[in-house]
């Protein structure tokens, strides 16, 4: 996953416009219709706009009757002019020729030039569009999740977080396989094309001001890797890595990570699990998806429930985090809630 193309150093001062294709802003969908309508809706307006012009200064046009401008010759001026026809070599000598002129031919041309220049200006306004979002994004993002590696575990990861309630804004994406970022983009996140292994790849996520880093790489040692390097742009995120083997456990959290998940062993519990008591894993699956069902779900300890048990709570409540440490329900410490105690409870969802 993290051995892709090489990724030019000193990213995270380049311009905007250089990072279009490395940084991708997912844009809103619309239908192609629409989007042909509205560029025909523009251009007659911009016709309608050049008559009026030249029909408010009629006074200083003439034609080749000499009569004074109408309003429809106006339009049939600003027609052949607009589309670049030119004038003066055949002109239309009745209003019924200028009328059908103006209502049959220039549509025609409109549609001409939009199906003949359509799509290099849309390449070029696209690329554009994408500076100034990437502008505007690196300038706002704050306090979202970057998500390093978008497998299967990243995927997952990410459909938990949106089915927390967590919006799509709040993550970024970086992996090296251009397939699996577009599947990404498709899913309205933003996505960072690079190694992250690299700080500068990092910095372009917005890693600095990042509430939380999520590690679902393919690798044990890449994974470390990304840990330290995401530890030292930030020294306050929460970050959770997710490994293959527990023995790199101690490496990785001394790279900096908070919590790790042993992707193997977890598995594999499951699978022992399963042969004996398999609505168990039911029940587990089930709380891990928090769009169903029941979930496992954390909240701060109210004002009047401060010095009462937990056990007492209408809630079935897990443990308590007290000072960032975790205390399983039935310890005695936690038979007094204190002020600032978090609550890990089971609550069903409202879906």
């Amino acid at each position: 996953m993290f051995g892709g193309r090489r990724t030019p150093i000193g990213l995270s001062s380049s311009p905007d416009y250089a990072l279009v294709g490395l940084l991708r802003i997912p844009a809103v969908q619309t239908s192609p219709w629409i989007s042909l309508t509205r560029r025909v809706l523009v251009a007659i307006a911009l016709l309608l706009a050049a008559a009026t012009v030249v029909y408010v200064g009629r006074a200083g046009y003439h034609d080749n009757t000499g009569n004074e401008l109408s309003f429809l010759d106006a339009l049939y001026y600003a027609t052949v002019s607009l589309s670049t026809t030119g004038y003066g070599d055949i002109t239309p000598a009745s209003p019924t020729a200028r009328l059908i002129n103006t209502i049959v031919i220039t549509p025609l041309r409109i549609l001409f030039l939009i199906v003949l220049v359509g799509t290099t200006l849309s390449v070029l306004t696209e690329r554009s569009r994408q500076a100034f979002k990437i502008q505007r994004w690196r300038h706002t993002v704050r306090n979202h999740t970057v998500v390093v590696g978008y497998g299967t575990k990243g995927r997952t990861a990410i459909d938990a977080m949106l089915g927390d309630g967590v919006a799509q804004s709040d993550i970024v994406v970086v992996d090296t396989d251009a397939v699996a970022l577009e599947a990404a983009a498709s899913a309205g996140l933003v996505t960072v094309h690079g190694s992250a292994t690299k700080s500068d790849v990092l910095r372009l996520t917005g890693v600095q001001r990042a509430a939380s880093v999520i590690v679902a790489t393919n690798r044990d040692d890449t994974a470390t890797l990304v840990t330290l390097t995401a530890r030292e742009l930030n020294k306050t995120a929460k970050i959770v890595v997710a490994i293959r083997e527990a023995e790199n456990t101690h490496l990785v959290r001394q790279s900096g990570a908070d919590s790790v998940v042993v992707s193997s062993e977890t598995a594999g519990r499951l699978l022992g699990i399963a042969t004996t008591t398999p609505t168990v894993v039911e029940m587990m699956e089930d709380l891990l998806t928090p769009e169903q069902g029941f979930a496992v779900a954390e909240r701060d300890v109210e004002p009047g429930e401060v010095g009462g048990s937990p056990r007492h709570l209408s809630e079935i409540v897990l443990g308590v985090v007290r000072d960032g440490d975790l205390i399983r329900v039935g310890e005695p410490e936690v038979d007094a809630l204190e002020a600032g105690d978090k609550l890990l409870y089971i609550r069903r969802s409202a879906k």
